[in-house]
């Protein structure tokens, strides 16, 4: 064997072994989650999945949050056969376990939410997991949208005239 010869197989071999220490496995990027502040977020959100299902044909839930103001609107359809426009003021608070929680409360003194929830993810490509405080079983998953459909806007707006 020739020395160019030695050389070639040892290149191959080196390169070999580094194609084989690249593995999928390892030093996958893994996206740290935002903190839970008003400013992160502020803007509109589609719910995409609950209690680990999607939303059932015909129903939605949209929900704009303000960050300045900390209100909200939430244009949904679930217990009604019409669309509904609920607004309120929202708080976010992080527990003694570092854990942050929004609730809420509705205009016109309609009380507060049901639930609080932990806002178990919150990342920058746009999603949000929310699992209620008080039952780990019912968990949101939410999409970051540009805005709620204008079809679901005019049809909330229609329902809240009569």
């Amino acid at each position: 064997m020739d020395i160019k010869t030695i050389f070639r197989l040892m290149a191959l071999i080196v390169l070999t072994l580094c194609i084989q220490g690249c593995s999928d496995d390892e030093d996958k990027y893994v996206e740290p989650p935002l903190a839970v502040t008003p400013a992160n977020i502020a803007g509109a959100w589609q719910l995409t999945q609950w209690n680990s299902a999607p939303l059932a044909e015909g129903t939605y839930c949209y929900i704009i949050f303000n960050r300045r103001e900390r209100t909200y609107a939430m244009y949904q359809k679930f217990d009604s056969m019409y669309a509904r426009c609920i607004t309120g003021t929202y708080s976010i608070e992080e527990n003694s376990d570092s854990e942050y929680i929004i609730s809420g409360t509705y205009d016109y003194g309609r009380g507060n939410w049901n639930n609080s929830y932990i806002v178990t993810e919150l990342y920058a490509h746009g999603s949000m997991v929310w699992t209620a405080k008080e039952d780990k079983t019912d968990v949101s998953v939410y999409k970051r949208c540009d805005s709620v459909p204008q079809d679901i806007i005019d049809e909330a707006r229609i329902v809240s005239d009569k």
